[in-house]
C-alpha cells in the first residue's frame, strides 16, 4: 500500500499500544506457568501473533479473555515435535529456540523477510555445548533436537540481547544451575532488565553477578494475571511530533517503566528548549529502536547530530542505517551512514518526496512524522509495514488530524 500525506500538525489524544517487548514476554512466561494466566492490554500485531503461535505450537493455551484480555493456559503436553512459524519476527525466532531446547523438542523454524538472514550463531555454538543439534544451513526453515543441559553459557553482549533472554527463559527449567557469562559489553540492556523485571511477575528469579547472571535450575514459572504497559518505542514517536510543533497527550504509559526507550524524554529535553530544536549525539547502543524517529528529529534542529553505536541495525526488518539515511535525504534532509550510525547534517527545510518503506515499519512511522512539518507532501511506498508492531497507526494518525490518501493497494 502506497499513501501520500499532506503536511498537518496533530492534535488530540492517543493510547499509545501495549509495549511489544512486554508483551512478547509475558506470554511467554505464562505459557510456561503452571495454571491459567490472564494477560490485558495487549495490542495486536503480527509480531505477537508470531509468539502466541509459537507457544501453542509448543502446547500452550490461548483463548480470548474479558475485556481484551488473553488467557493463556500453561503448556501441558510438551509435543516430541513442533513447527514453529516466527514470521519476521527475530523475539520469537531468539526467545523460543533455547525454550524448546529445553523441553527437548525437535522444532523445525520458518520465517519470513530478513528473518532467515538473521544471525543464530551464538544459539548453534552454545546450545551446541549443551546437547543440542542444529540442522542450519544460514538461512531457514532449519531443525533443531536434543535436549538441553544446564551448566555455562559465554555469550556476546554486544550481538543482540535476545540472546540473553532466550537463554533467561530456559534455564530456569532445567535440573542443574547455569550461568550466563557475557564475553563482551551488553548492549540493549534495558530489554534484559524487562526479561527479569517480568519473570519475577511470575515467579522465577534470576541473579546478577560480575560476568553475567547466574540461574538457579528447577523453577517453575508460576501463573500470573497483569496489564502489559505502554511502549515508549511506540511514543516516540508522538514524543517527536510535539517537539516538531503537535500537540498530542499521550495515554498508557508507565513514568516508572524500565524500557529503554523511554530515554526518547531525556534526549528532547536535552536538546528543545525556548521553542528551539539543538542538536544531540547519541550512544543508540541501547536504544537501536529510536535511530529512524531521533534522525528526523535532529533534521529539524540546529547544527550537526551524531547518532553511534548502532551497526546492528544493519540487521533488522531493512538495513536500518541505511534505510533511515534513505527517508531523510530523499525528503531534503542531509543524512550520512557512518561506520556504526548516522550524521544528520539540518538543512533549514525539508521539501518532501517519496520514501520506501523497504517492509521497516519504524521507517514508515517516522516519515510520516517527519511529514507533519515537511514543505510539501510525503509519498511512502508500502506503507503496510506498520503491521508488523503498530496496525492501527494511521487510524490514530488520522484521529489526530493527519492528512492521508491511500495512492495504491498493491
Amino acid at each position: 500500500m502506497d499513501i501520500k500525506i499532506t503536511p498537518s500538525l496533530l492534535k488530540g489524544n492517543v493510547d499509545i499500544p501495549s509495549s511489544k517487548s512486554v508483551a512478547h514476554r509475558m506470554l511467554i512466561c505464562a505459557a510456561l506457568s503452571d495454571g491459567e494466566s490472564v494477560i490485558s492490554g495487549i495490542s495486536g500485531s503480527k509480531d505477537i501473533e508470531a509468539t502466541v503461535n509459537a507457544m501453542t505450537a509448543l502446547g500452550a493455551g490461548f483463548s480470548a479473555g474479558q475485556h481484551g484480555g488473553i488467557n493463556v493456559c500453561g503448556l501441558k503436553n510438551k509435543p516430541e515435535k513442533a513447527v514453529i512459524d516466527c514470521n519476521e519476527s527475530g523475539s520469537t525466532l531468539r526467545f523460543i529456540i533455547p525454550v524448546a531446547a529445553a523441553f527437548g523438542v525437535t522444532a523445525e523454524f520458518h520465517g519470513r523477510g530478513r528473518l532467515p538472514q538473521r544471525p543464530i550463531d551464538i544459539y548453534i555454538r552454545e546450545l551446541g555445548k549443551h546437547g543440542i543439534t542444529f540442522d542450519y544451513n544460514n538461512t531457514m526453515p532449519f531443525t533443531m533436537s536434543g535436549q538441553l543441559t544446564s551448566g555455562i553459557y559465554e555469550v556476546e553482549g554486544n550481538v543482540s540481547s535476545q540472546f540473553i533472554t532466550g537463554l533467561l527463559f530456559a534455564l530456569p527449567l532445567l535440573d542443574g544451575d547455569s550461568e550466563i557469562v557475557l564475553t563482551s559489553h551488553l548492549e540493549s540492556r534495558p530489554y534484559v532488565d524487562i526479561t527479569i523485571d517480568v519473570m519475577k511477575k511470575f515467579g522465577v528469579f534470576v541473579e546478577e553477578t560480575e560476568k553475567g547472571f547466574r540461574i538457579k535450575g528447577g523453577q517453575t514459572y508460576k501463573s500470573y494475571s497483569g496489564k502489559v504497559e505502554g511502549d515508549y518505542s511506540q511514543a516516540a514517536f508522538f514524543y517527536v511530533a510535539n517537539a516538531l510543533g503537535s500537540s498530542v497527550t499521550l495515554n498508557n504509559l508507565n513514568p516508572d517503566s524500565v524500557q529503554g526507550d523511554k530515554k526518547i524524554l531525556d534526549i528532547i529535553d536535552s536538546m528543545c528548549y525556548n521553542g528551539n530544536i539543538g542538536n544531540f549525539r547519541a550512544d543508540c547502543s541501547d536504544i537501536p529502536d529510536l535511530v529512524p524517529i531521533l534522525a528526523v528529529l535532529a533534521s529539524f534542529g540546529k547544527g550537526e547530530s551524531v547518532i553511534y553505536n548502532a551497526e546492528r541495525l544493519k540487521i533488522k526488518e531493512s538495513n536500518r542505517l541505511e534505510t533511515t539515511a534513505d527517508l531523510i535525504n530523499n525528503i531534503g534532509g542531509n543524512a550520512e551512514v557512518t561506520d556504526d550510525g548516522i550524521i544528520i547534517r539540518p538543512t533549514g527545510t525539508m521539501r518532501g518526496g517519496t520514501v520506501d518503506s523497504f517492509g521497516d515499519h519504524r521507517i514508515v512511522m517516522a516519515a510520516a512524522v517527519a511529514s507533519t512539518v515537511t514543505d510539501g507532501d510525503v509519498i511512502i511506498k508500502g506503507a503496510e509495514a506498520v503491521e508488523k508492531s503498530y496496525p492501527d497507526f494511521f487510524e490514530d494518525y488520522k484521529k489526530l488530524g493527519g492528512k492521508i490518501n491511500v495512492i495504491s493497494l498493491e
